[in-house]
């Protein structure tokens, strides 16, 4: 199939030019305009208790948890009449608009003590966007609307704004300027390290823009994905770091092995038909194999995961199409030309080494020691993934934000200067039988909960099992012929440990309601973990089981795949660990510049691992598949392992520096869990190709011998059926040209004449 594929490439590669130029300009048109048509939520699984709260909450109270705060400040306090009146009419402004509902404030509300700070100089304003942003399609909108419109001075007071719905816009935004930095930045470094690379700014120059067909064709993927689905405007980050990296080390492959196969003395089209051939084939499978591990994140209920499977795959299909098909094609046209503008001689990726290189070394050198080498490595890794065990898994906060931003500002000075956080209040909805005593009842054990400075409900409001202010108008719609509501202040962090036992000790209360909801902010991420985590066992048997057989079809091999597996997730261990040892416990926050929650975002690891394993493995086949072209022609193990490092390891270890550059670009980033994600994964890439790669690898074929390859005879009959061989015929020849033919006759005549000249000498001297 692949030399077929390389042949009409290479006898129609000015049409697929042509076609790949078209389909570049249709996918920059339209996938252009796939950022508008991206949400900021999808962090919470639509079948779970909190969402039913909220959603209940909505339609029989037509309320819910406030999610814009405003933070009004002023250099008197806020009940001199002139600051009162202007936060007064700034709250009759905010009520007036069709966009928003409760609308509620310090002044509004009678001089509510809760909303006014310590001091007496600050105040705040409640409001709630309807719906969520995957449900209200203006969410978006009315939260910059609001932010615009509103924040800075008016009369007598400052405006600032906050809640969970600016947070999360401020995120969003952060997040788009720290996209355009780190492209800014791994996209030169990139090119710099492939005329490193290289040795020439041509065949540099192919790797990016393969690159930037596989990002541009990503969004157009995307921009179709968005007319069926919702899509998270976080997995923008994937295509981008994936796009760029995942087809420089496509590209990277198939221009080594072009030029290798040049200078073995293949004319320019044999030599496109034999990369296709084996290159090729070898790109398009650890293609599959890094989509088979994204697409596990189908899996989960949150579509906040499932868009980066969506982006994943999309950009994976894309460059693998481009590297398989655009590049060779490219490589027709050149031709020797990709040599053009050396820069340091002549390169010496296309120049195999002959059994004396450094990689080649290496592999002799770990195949002499095999075990203890394999035993102290596995125990580093080991080590590393220590601070593993004690994880404590939470969501992203207003803390994800950098210092100084005006959104996580205005949530740390509620958090300082106010006696009680009311926009952390939460809801408890409850459904029949309803009366003054069950309600009363309900409030009392509620504010005796520790962590509970107060309870608001239809009766009133209650603080350590007593009633501590009688209703009023603000509470007095908190009741509904089936149905209740009950407003819990807690007195700890949102997103904290302590939170979420908060919410636990809620739902386990004993009531004689027919249904209670507990809703908030906690609950949502709380059921979101679970959410989950309940999914994990069903994703890691689809990337274990469909990894295996797909490595057991080009290899043939039982040992093989489970040897890729389990190195793959010591490789993983090790990462997670020095992830928790930094960001949840904080070493190196200054250095790194974030601030430690003691927390793991619950979504990134799972992210992590599914785009880890699966570059892990993509490595694993580019390495396996050298090794058994070799095996397959020598017989000899350690001959083949040996030569099957050398002649990837440079080339590998090339493409994971090229990969990693751009993750640690994405490191870069104000946003924890993105620096978290682009740290996280250049860590994962490098440790694999290097450590893993050049020790265990090498060590744990030793010691297997000939069993690397073993399977039992029915599994053998199954891979000479359907499995596929990497090493595959060699190229065959295009016909020759006239000029050719000429050439090649002019030779045998001369031949034959020499010959002839011999037997005559040869016959006279007898």
């Amino acid at each position: 199939m692949f030399t077929k594929l390389g042949t009409i490439i290479v006898q129609r590669h000015r049409q697929v030019l042509v076609l790949s130029i078209v389909g570049l300009i249709v996918a920059g048109l339209l996938g252009g305009s796939v950022f508008s048509r991206l949400s900021t939520g999808g962090f919470e699984d639509p079948s779970t208790e909190s969402v039913a709260a909220r959603e209940l909450l909505e339609s029989e109270f037509d309320t819910g948890a406030p999610n814009v705060v405003f933070l009004v400040s002023a250099d008197d306090s806020v009940d001199s009449p002139d600051v009162a009146a202007d936060g007064q009419a700034f709250t009759d402004e905010l009520a007036a608009r069709g966009d928003l509902a409760n609308v509620a404030s310090y002044w509004s509300l009678g001089g509510a003590p809760p909303l006014r700070s310590i001091d007496g100089d600050k105040a705040l304003v409640l409001a709630r966007i309807p719906g969520a942003p995957d449900t209200n399609p203006d969410w978006d909108e009315t939260v910059q609307a609001l932010s615009s419109t509103y924040v800075g001075s008016r009369g007598a007071v400052d405006v600032e704004m906050g809640g969970v719905a600016e947070i999360f816009e401020r995120i969003g935004t952060t997040i788009e300027g720290d996209l355009a930095r780190a492209e800014a930045i791994a996209i030169p470094v990139t090119l710099v390290l492939l005329i490193g690379v290289f040795g020439g700014v041509v065949a540099a120059l192919l790797p990016v823009a393969v690159g930037i067909m596989a990002i541009l064709g990503a969004f157009f993927v995307l921009y179709l994905v968005t007319g069926v689905t919702d899509v998270s405007i976080f997995s923008i980050n994937l295509v981008t770091a994936l796009g760029l990296g995942l087809a420089i080390d496509y590209s990277l492959f198939i221009v080594s092995r072009f030029r290798e196969e040049l200078a073995k003395g293949l004319n320019v089209d044999a030599a496109v038909i034999r990369t296709v051939e084996t290159a090729g084939r070898t790109v398009a499978f650890s293609a599959f194999t890094v989509a088979v591990s994204l697409a596990a994140l189908l899996v989960f209920p949150l579509y906040f995961l499932r868009s980066f499977a969506y982006a994943g795959v999309g950009v994976l299909l894309v460059a693998m199409i481009a590297a398989l098909v655009t590049l060779p094609a490219i490589l027709t046209e050149l031709g020797e030309k990709v040599n053009a503008l050396q820069v340091f001689g002549r390169g010496r990726s296309n120049e195999p080494t002959q059994g004396e290189g450094f990689w080649h070394r290496v592999a002799n050198f770990v195949m002499a020691r095999p075990l203890p080498i394999a035993t102290v490595v596995i125990v580093f890794l080991l080590a590393l993934g220590l601070p593993f065990l004690n994880v404590q898994w939470g969501n992203a906060d207003h803390r994800a934000l950098p210092d100084g931003d005006p959104a996580r500002e205005v949530s740390e000075v509620i958090r300082t200067d106010f006696q009680t956080n009311e926009s952390a209040a939460f809801p408890v909805v409850v459904r029949g039988p309803i009366d003054d005593s069950t309600i009363t009842a309900h409030a009392i054990v509620l504010s005796e909960l520790d962590d509970v400075v107060r309870v608001d409900s239809a009766i009133g409001r209650f603080a350590d099992g007593a009633l501590v202010a009688p209703v009023d108008p603000s509470i007095a719609g908190m009741q509904s012929a089936n149905a209740a509501w009950f407003n819990v202040v807690p007195g700890v962090e949102t997103i904290s440990p302590e939170a979420e036992a908060l919410i636990r000790a809620t739902r386990s209360l004993p009531t004689s309601f027919d249904e209670v909801l507990v809703g908030g902010q906690t609950a949502e991420s709380l059921d979101s973990k679970e959410a989950i985590f309940s999914r994990v066992p069903l994703a890691a048997a689809l990337i274990g089981g469909s990894t295996f057989v797909l490595l057991f079809l080009m290899f043939g091999s039982l040992l093989v795949p489970a040897k890729a597996i389990v190195l793959n997730l010591l490789s993983l261990t090790a990462t997670f660990g020095a992830m928790v040892w930094v960001f949840q416990q904080g070493n190196g926050a200054g250095l790194l510049d974030f601030t430690a929650t003691g927390l793991t975002d619950v979504t990134t690891p799972i992210l992590m691992f599914c785009i880890a394993f699966g570059l892990s493995m993509d490595y694993e086949v580019f390495l396996l598949s050298r090794i058994k072209e070799e095996y397959d022609r020598t017989g000899d193990n350690d001959a083949a392992v040996a030569t099957g490092l050398e002649q990837t390891g440079r080339i590998v270890t090339a493409a994971a520096v090229l990969l990693a550059v751009t993750f640690i670009a994405f490191g870069t980033s104000q946003i924890t869990f993105i620096k978290l994600f682009g740290l996280g994964l250049a860590t994962a890439v490098l440790m694999d190709a290097t450590i893993v790669r050049a020790t265990l690898v090498p060590a744990l074929m030793k010691l297997a011998g000939s069993a690397n390859w073993w399977a039992p005879a029915p599994l053998q009959a199954i891979h000479e059926r359907f499995g596929i061989s990497e090493a595959g015929p060699e190229a065959i020849e295009p016909d020759p040209t006239e000029d050719e033919l000429i050439k090649l006759f002019d030779e045998v005549r001369d031949l034959a004449n020499r010959d002839e000249g011999l037997l005559t000498s040869k016959a006279a001297a007898n």
